[in-house]
């Protein structure tokens, strides 16, 4: 801490945290534990997310994440957005193909951001706003792969007719940045995805995740 921070809110924060990372909760006492503070400053500061509810407490007690945080994610979307089409536009442009940033949303994909070439003859109409099942796509796939550990050798996901007849996809996930879980692809009516796209599709999502930090 310095001068110029708030100890209060910092606790705040760290409690959103930490109620953030589990499934079913905290109790005063293991809040308390975790930020080595007394039970009266952690009801202080649940009390307080309370009121703009950011947390909630179940019948047994225990502390969970508010419905208030969606209210707050739901600008998140634009931000990233923002931050993500540089690349996009530059990933679409080289490759020649529709080029897309895809969020987790719940248990499907959700493409957040999309940028079409603007030299070729034809492309694959894909818009943001899309949603597919997580297993379904290249998008998706690369999302689960970096979400359980297993990503391919390459390090980048191909697939072909999964979502639309004829086309192929290539992902790559968005790593190390906290909070989101993600991937950046193109997808394009092909067969096959050429050689060369995969590490280029890598290389963006690279320059997402920089932008993201």
């Amino acid at each position: 801490m310095t001068a110029e921070t708030s100890q209060t809110l910092d606790r705040g924060l760290r409690v959103l945290k930490l109620l953030a990372d589990t499934d079913h909760g905290l109790t005063v006492t293991e809040l308390s534990n975790k930020l080595g503070v007394n039970r009266t400053v952690v009801y202080r500061l649940l009390a307080t997310l309370e009121q703009h509810a950011l947390v909630r407490r179940d019948l047994g007690g225990r502390a969970r994440v508010g419905l208030g945080v969606l209210r707050l994610g739901r600008q998140v979307h634009p931000l990233v957005r923002e931050a993500a089409l540089p690349a996009l536009r530059s990933l679409a442009e080289d490759i020649g193909a529709t080029a897309h940033l895809t969020l987790v949303d719940g248990s499907e994909a959700l493409a957040v951001a999309v940028v079409e070439p603007t030299w070729t003859d034809y492309h694959v109409a894909y818009r943001a706003g899309f949603r597919h099942p997580l297993d379904k796509g290249a998008a998706g796939r690369a999302i689960l792969a970096s979400r359980q550990g297993v990503l391919p050798d390459p390090g980048y996901t191909l697939t072909h007719g999964e979502l639309e007849a004829g086309a192929s996809g290539a992902a790559a996930p968005l790593l190390g940045v906290t909070g989101i879980e993600g991937s950046v692809g193109v997808v394009m009516l092909a067969d096959a995805v050429p050689e060369r796209v995969g590490p280029r599709v890598m290389d963006a999502a690279r320059e997402v995740a920089d932008a993201l930090r």
